[in-house]
């Protein structure tokens, strides 16, 4: 009787592990997801669907072609200093070197969640609508805002916020 007992407290004990533990994998901290660093596949009712085949978003485009756009704090205009950066990916796009961009929207640290997110879906609007007024076809730009969550410089002080106050030009 004491052996049943024992092995039935040792299974749910086993059981209980494995279920608050279960599904666990190593992470690459350069993956983004549909939250963030943090969250590779999104929202966890989606089950492990990758994140371009949940918001139609390319997996991944190349960062490396053209320099972010900077903006002031609390600001989503694309200032005269910058600009040449926007011009210089609307003449790539407008002479098909790239099939299209994917211009993401960060802020640095100060503010709410909900407000940076907002105010990085401003500023990757604000370079959308840039780069149409210079003739770039609509359907070759899409938006995304990370908000403060994928900072370039973790620091907490003025420098690190201006290099996270940023539009990134993915291209692919």
């Amino acid at each position: 009787m004491m052996s049943k007992i024992l092995r039935m407290t040792v299974f749910l004990a086993v059981a209980c592990s494995l279920a608050f533990t279960g599904g666990c994998r190593n992470k690459n901290p350069n993956d983004v997801g549909l939250y963030g660093s943090d969250n590779l596949y999104g929202d966890p009712l989606l089950g492990d669907v990758p994140l371009a085949d949940v918001d139609g978003l390319p997996a991944d485009g190349d960062r490396s072609v053209v320099q972010p756009v900077y903006f002031a704090y609390d600001s989503s205009t694309v200032n005269s200093e910058e600009a040449g950066k926007v011009e210089e990916v609307a003449n790539l796009l407008n002479k098909n070197k790239w099939q299209g961009v994917i211009v993401e929207g960060h802020t640095d640290e100060r503010g709410s969640r909900e407000y940076n997110l907002a105010l990085g879906e401003r500023r990757s609007l604000a370079v959308r609508d840039y780069l149409i007024s210079l003739g770039v076809d609509p359907s070759k730009i899409q938006t995304k805002s990370y908000g403060e969550e994928m900072p370039d410089n973790m620091g907490h002080d003025e420098s690190a916020w201006r290099k996270n106050r940023r539009a990134v030009f993915a291209m692919y």
